[in-house]
């Protein structure tokens, strides 16, 4: 039996059957909610169950917690409606014109960029147009039946060719074959473009981007895709890694100084080794923002990383530094159970 969903403020609706989450049904009407992990990891798809009832899943304690539950929240991608549903989700799209697929690829080029990231470039049929927006990720889909999920580095405008940064996983099974086995013109299958983690481009607020590790990735495609169209706003991208060698694309972040009118690049070590002979900033990424930019009333932040880092910025960002809650947009890097990357 399906069930009416309406969204608030928006109006949007839509119907959900029995068997889909309120985030799968979104998607097959072709409405878009924030999501990232679509597995009940990361918390992008949290909002408001405003009247009816839903059936949650599985979900981390971290991403919805049970202060989050009291206040009626609850997250879209395992939520299941069990009667008629007005939500209240906020940044909604539309699917446009985007299609997702499931394309055959060839591994083009394998760089080892730091001991424990590989940056793997991915040559895409001739035959085949992939879109998507800066920001997204692809699912690998290995022979198993299980899937493995990366943010895509690359710029869209350079879609012929699509860049992964993979970094190592302790007893993972898919990084340990880029890591150990994988060789190039090697063929993988994968589908996308997932999430909603993109640029606003019809706004002109400044920009705060925070990366951590690998979470540098999807902020790549966002810089290369600003200079790309022109973007003519200020925009601070704080990387934070543990050591030196984390900032494996240091040299490229310093070119965007010059590339992007507004652009500074501030790099942050947490751990530096006394062989890094770092004299720059050094603590939690996220708390050289709140050092800096006490106020950000007037900003937007996108931030990429893992849950821990994406939680503590979001929390204090908004509590110390003013920043509008809605205004936080967050790609958090997940790993399932089974060791998934």
């Amino acid at each position: 039996m399906p069930f009416q969903i309406s969204l608030e403020p928006g109006g949007q609706r839509f119907t959900a059957d029995d068997d889909q989450t309120i985030l799968e049904a979104a998607l097959a009407a072709g409405l878009v909610l924030p999501y990232g992990c679509r597995d009940g990891a990361c918390g992008a798809c949290k909002g408001k169950v405003v009247s009816g009832e839903v059936d949650l899943g599985p979900v981390s304690t971290g991403a919805l917690t049970d202060a989050d539950r009291a206040a009626g929240l609850t997250l879209f991608c395992r939520a299941h409606a069990r009667s008629d549903l007005v939500l209240e989700a906020r940044d909604v799209r539309r699917t446009d014109d985007i299609p997702l697929k499931k394309l055959p690829c060839r591994v083009q080029r394998l760089e080892h960029a730091a001991d424990d990231v590989m940056i793997v470039e991915l040559k895409l049929p001739a035959t085949e147009t992939f879109r998507f927006r800066a920001g997204q990720y692809i699912d690998f889909l290995l022979s198993d039946g299980r899937r493995r999920a990366f943010s895509i580095a690359s710029a869209p405008h350079q879609a012929e060719h699509l860049e992964l940064h993979i970094r190592r996983v302790e007893g993972g099974t898919f990084t340990g074959h880029v890591f150990g086995d994988m060789k190039e013109r090697e063929i993988l299958r994968f589908e996308g473009p997932l999430g909603s983690f993109s640029l606003r481009e019809d706004s002109r607020r400044p920009i705060v981007m925070i990366a951590g590790g690998t979470g540098f990735a999807p902020i790549q495609s966002l810089i290369e895709h600003a200079i790309h169209i022109g973007l003519e706003r200020p925009i601070a991208l704080y990387w934070g890694a543990r050591t030196r060698a984390g900032l494996y694309r240091d040299e490229l972040a310093r070119s965007w100084e010059q590339a992007l009118p507004g652009f500074r690049y501030i790099p942050v070590l947490s751990d530096a080794a006394p062989d890094d002979d770092w004299t720059g900033r050094t603590g939690l990424v996220h708390e050289a923002v709140v050092q800096d930019l006490p106020d950000l009333s007037g900003h937007e932040v996108y931030a990429c990383g893992a849950p821990a880092m994406i939680d503590a910025a979001r929390r204090d960002l908004v509590a110390r530094c003013d920043l509008p809650a809605d205004r936080f947009y967050s790609d958090a890097f997940t790993f399932a159970a089974d060791s998934s990357r």
